[in-house]
């Protein structure tokens, strides 16, 4: 497997529970002023922030080279479900895609792999990146059960997506041990579960393995991120609570540059 030109590396803000309209007016204005042109930046760049303020964030940076992402997406187009949200009203808004799987989802909305099997291709039917988010609990790590954990959860959530399209789904490796906790991976612990995902991938295409983009998630700061960034199986960041400055996002992206 080697790298693909296609990987280029996506920082992706995470904004959780947090932003009003205006306060993501006011965030999106901000993050373009301090961001490089598009064409000298060595990263992909998106938002990930709450359903209410999507649109706003759509609009606002419409030209800007930023990426909106939705936290969450139902698998169904419509139904009996109530408080969820479909793929497609979320391409109705310019949405880039969904973030799936996520560990607080998981924990606190009873998530299960299953689901992720029906939403992953789902978001991809629909022309939206999902971004699948994988990773073990403290307890699991020090059982030394990373690997079981990671293999379920990956091959799982792809079953139903075709080997031809495996390329198209990020991934994110987070784990849940360094989740808002302070705690970080260390880059070889990074490194190590990443290119464990990756060989998993490679489990059913090769080729995709070498395109698939894997991010990691955790704790990521300024000041953690480009040790982390630089390992060579690692194409990104999944950033929680420093992504809410728009200037920390910004040194972030710096980070990524080769």
């Amino acid at each position: 497997m080697t790298p693909d030109a296609a990987r280029r590396p996506l920082i992706a803000g995470n904004w959780k529970l947090w932003g009003t309209r205006a306060q993501a007016r006011d965030y999106c204005e901000r993050l373009t002023s301090l961001l490089p042109p598009e064409a000298e930046r060595h990263a992909e760049i998106g938002i990930c922030p709450v359903f209410t303020a999507l649109e706003v964030c759509v609009e606002a940076l419409d030209g800007a080279g930023v990426a909106v992402f939705a936290q969450n997406m139902h698998h169904e187009e419509t139904g009996a479900f109530t408080g969820e949200v479909s793929a497609s009203m979320l391409t109705e808004v310019g949405v880039r895609g969904a973030v799936l799987g996520h560990s607080e989802r998981r924990g606190y909305n009873c998530e299960s792999d299953r689901a992720l099997q029906e939403k992953v291709p789902a978001a991809l039917a629909a022309g939206l990146v999902p971004i699948l988010c994988v990773g073990e609990s403290e307890e699991e790590r020090e059982r030394d059960e990373t690997r079981r954990k990671l293999r379920t959860q990956v091959r799982e959530a792809l079953e139903n997506v075709a080997d031809d399209r495996l390329a198209e789904v990020v991934i994110a490796y987070e784990p849940i041990w360094a989740i808002g906790t302070g705690k970080v991976a260390t880059p070889e612990i990074a490194q190590d579960a990443i290119g464990f995902i990756r060989a998993l991938v490679a489990d059913r295409s090769e080729d995709a393995a070498g395109e698939t983009r894997i991010l990691y998630g955790g704790s990521v700061k300024p000041d953690n991120a480009a040790e982390i960034l630089a390992q060579p199986d690692v194409d990104g960041a999944l950033v929680g609570g420093a992504s809410l400055d728009p200037k920390g996002l910004t040194e972030i992206v710096a980070a990524a540059a080769p």
